[in-house]
């Protein structure tokens, strides 16, 4: 496969599919290797390296902006890391959380359904005991929501996004939402960022993410396979 096909970005979901096709079965050391990508020894200092391998060879385009990674086909494209009985390793994550300037910001308006409306879905070998280079590429497919999962997230969404209005963002914990989870997302414990406080006022805390459960995930591998 040539890195300059693959670094254009698909004209249309039957295009990408082929590519996610193409990759399916590769290993990391492989796909890198044709992409003149280095291999890390450890993901330490490389938090994320996964994702950007498999969006540089399907030509992703969005990179770190708010909209999906194919932005033209409506598609957001997430890696999940799998353990040797094919279960996520790990939560999802979505997108960061907005902590302030919320009014008027809905279920429909938000950047977390914008990101879930439609993900493809590429499985990987996520187990530590297996050397990264070595660890292979899944059968990767679009998943969309379906009613009961819309409604679910959607749920979740408002009783996360009424507790950040009404100032309790920082006694938001991992256990609340069924399906969706607020969480800490920041490069270092040190990162802050505005946030509605008690009584109105503007506090410092750390950035949250959005985060998709592992059930939850467990649920949508099962649901494609």
């Amino acid at each position: 496969m040539s890195s300059t096909a693959l670094n254009n970005s698909p004209d249309s979901i039957a295009q990408l599919m082929s590519r996610v096709a193409d990759i399916a079965g590769l290993t990391f050391g492989e796909l890198a290797q044709s992409l003149d990508v280095q291999v890390p020894k450890d993901f330490t200092r490389h938090k994320g390296w996964t994702g950007q391998l498999i969006e540089r060879a399907l030509g992703a385009s969005a990179g770190s902006k708010p909209e999906q990674d194919f932005p033209h086909l409506g598609v957001e494209l997430k890696t999940l890391p799998l353990s040797h009985q094919n279960t996520p390793l790990e939560t999802t994550y979505v997108c960061y959380a907005p902590l302030t300037n919320i009014n008027g910001i809905t279920w429909d308006s938000s950047n977390v359904k914008n990101k879930l409306q439609c993900v493809l879905w590429v499985p990987v070998q996520g187990e530590r005991d297996i050397p990264i280079a070595n660890r292979i590429i899944g059968s990767g497919f679009i998943w969309t929501p379906n009613a009961a999962q819309n409604a679910s997230l959607e749920q979740d969404f408002n009783e996360l996004m009424d507790l950040i209005a009404l100032g309790k963002v920082q006694t938001i914990d991992a256990r609340k939402g069924e399906f969706l989870q607020l969480r800490p997302k920041a490069a270092n414990g040190r990162a802050l960022t505005e946030a509605i406080g008690e009584n109105g006022k503007i506090i410092q805390t750390r950035p949250r993410g959005f985060y998709l459960r592992k059930h939850f995930t467990q649920s949508i591998l099962n649901q494609a396979f």
